[in-house]
């Protein structure tokens, strides 16, 4: 491509949602972006983006075009970082990504990580979808479930999240604790608003818990959270993190049919830069010390 300018400037509008977003980081004004955006697309002779409303979403030949824009630019900075005698430098953006219930852990993890190496640019981003680490939208992915299978990705085995059963003490005081599915009746749990949800402990919670004893349901692992120490019922948590609360009491111990696996998943083109594997090695270092 004769105009590297340009797919920079497309690879930042792409980062960033909008224009002047893209501007500001690059340091230009919106208007030289606008006019390097028309000109790539005219170039290549199709559409990088859609314009809407709230800003720019890449189409389909945008995210091809991104996808290589995003490796060259890391490849770039190990490069510069060589030429200038840094070569094992952490620096510029790291772009993580996880579920939502797992900010908890990985956002104070990815905090100590930035503590050792200042250079670096954390963006942690959360959600339900699959974050596309082929099309540059993140470099490290912490997944849970079944082993990822895209080819381009290397996907290493994290840990196995243990996951018990737990109350408020105001619940037990209020209804005491069921010794077995005897009693499930006659309590009342807190369960996922997707019913489909194919996390090991919901799935086992469909088959041994009547529905209407469900009676406390929430989109994500943290709202549960909220609602079992509120006392609303009782619902699963990790090991790890329901030790934080004194006031919950543990109604059933972890099983290993309960437990969720963790996956650390990067992008085979990513997957050798310094910035990547000092995070890949410092969140197994922090895993293990911490006993997940």
């Amino acid at each position: 491509m004769d105009n590297w300018d340009e797919i920079r400037t497309a690879f930042q509008v792409a980062r960033m949602g909008t224009v002047s977003g893209a501007a500001e980081v690059l340091g230009v004004h919106h208007a030289t972006v606008i006019r390097h955006i028309d000109a790539l697309e005219q170039r290549l002779g199709a559409k990088l983006f859609q314009r809407h409303a709230r800003g720019y979403t890449p189409t389909e030949a945008g995210e091809d075009l991104l996808r290589v824009a995003q490796s060259a630019d890391d490849q770039f900075s190990q490069l510069s970082g060589r030429i200038k005698g840094r070569g094992s430098d952490v620096a510029g953006d790291l772009v993580v990504t996880s579920l939502v219930s797992l900010a908890g852990y990985m956002a104070p993890m990815l905090a100590r990580f930035q503590r050792l190496h200042p250079a670096v640019v954390v963006r942690y981003v959360t959600g339900e979808r699959l974050f596309r680490l082929e099309y540059g939208e993140a470099h490290v992915a912490v997944r849970a479930g079944a082993a990822p299978e895209q080819p381009d990705n290397v996907v290493q085995p994290l840990v196995q999240l243990q996951m018990a059963a737990y109350a408020s003490t105001s619940y037990v005081e209020a209804h005491g604790a069921p010794n077995g599915p005897e009693d499930y009746t006659k309590h009342r749990f807190v369960g996922p608003e997707n019913r489909e949800s194919r996390a090991p402990c919901y799935v086992w919670m469909r088959k041994m818990v009547p529905e209407d004893a469900v009676t406390f349901r929430c989109t994500d692992a943290g709202a549960v959270g909220s609602a079992i120490l509120s006392g609303a019922g009782i619902g699963f948590m990790p090991v790890t993190e329901a030790q934080k609360y004194p006031d919950l009491v543990q109604v059933h111990a972890a099983r290993d049919e309960w437990a969720s696996p963790l996956w650390l998943v990067t992008h085979v083109d990513l997957h050798r830069t310094f910035k990547v594997q000092a995070l890949l090695s410092f969140i197994k270092d922090e895993v293990k010390e911490e006993g997940w």
